[in-house]
């Protein structure tokens, strides 16, 4: 074979194995994006033997597990909507829901559609619709005013409660290890990879927080390298209502001080006296 027909047939070897890379990755996105764990949780007396079992219907006819989990101390009169990061299910927010009950907050974890026995596949379509049942559950089931609701999103789950509070205004938002969206953060891992152009979802989390008026909160650890802490400064840059930032040092992105710890609730606790007051 010609020293050229060699090159030729060696450059569209290539050129088929990188389509074939990216038709693979485009097919295969949202199983790289979400990472449920599909097993059902048990109880919700294994948070605080308070807790109730509760269930969420969806606009488009889903059923999701949840739990409530009511204070174990003062009540403060407010209520928590915690939206999950992209893994695991709501077990892995109990020591969250300890900690806020041990505040006095009320809260609500809720597994989205394909997470903790759930049916359905997630999307960030599906996950509207999931954050909406749950809020509708608080609000019209459990009688909770909206001036009296925070919003809790973590990491993807920013990108959750932000879109949410666009159309249904919380008293108050905590973004835990925002994004600026899922295309810039994508492309920072995968530099090499045409992102944008791949994704189909998108969670535009610094677009939604320059629509909210209302306080927000951003917390993020300094030596996160999943969202890494630029990005949580650029959406706290963002926020159209007052900001405060949290900077906890040292703690990644699954680290205990960011999960559930002192660190978090204190900024819960500031973050519902500028909202709904002592």
């Amino acid at each position: 074979m010609a020293p050229g027909g060699f090159l030729v047939r060696t450059a569209l070897v290539a050129v088929a194995v990188v389509a074939a890379l990216l038709v693979a990755l485009w097919l295969g996105q949202r199983r790289l994006i979400y990472l449920p764990d599909g097993a059902a949780p048990g109880p919700a007396e294994q948070v605080t033997d308070r807790a109730e079992d509760v269930w969420l219907t969806t606009s488009d006819g889903l059923r999701l597990g949840a739990w409530y989990v009511p204070p174990t101390a003062a009540d403060r009169g407010v209520t928590v909507l915690v939206a999950n990061g992209n893994a695991g299910n709501r077990a892995d927010r109990a020591q969250l829901a300890r900690a806020l009950a041990g505040a006095g907050f009320a809260t609500l974890l809720f597994d989205y559609r394909g997470y903790g026995g759930n049916p359905g596949s997630p999307s960030e379509e599906g996950l509207a619709l999931d954050v909406r049942a749950a809020r509708s559950y608080l609000v019209d089931e459990r009688a909770v005013p909206p001036g009296r609701l925070l919003y809790l999103g973590e990491s993807l789950g920013t990108g959750v409660v932000a879109e949410l509070a666009t159309e249904h205004r919380p008293a108050g938002l905590m973004l835990r290890s925002p994004f600026v969206d899922l295309a810039t953060l994508g492309q920072r891992h995968y530099p090499f990879l045409p992102v944008r152009l791949l994704l189909w979802d998108s969670f535009p989390v610094a677009e939604s927080v320059a629509r909210i008026d209302a306080p927000t909160t951003v917390v993020y650890g300094t030596a996160d390298t999943i969202v890494p802490p630029d990005h949580s400064e650029r959406v706290a840059e963002c926020a159209g209502g007052p900001v405060v930032r949290v900077a906890v040092p040292g703690a990644g992105h699954n680290d205990a001080e960011l999960v559930g710890g002192a660190e978090v609730v204190g900024a819960l606790v500031d973050l519902a006296r500028r909202a709904v007051g002592p």
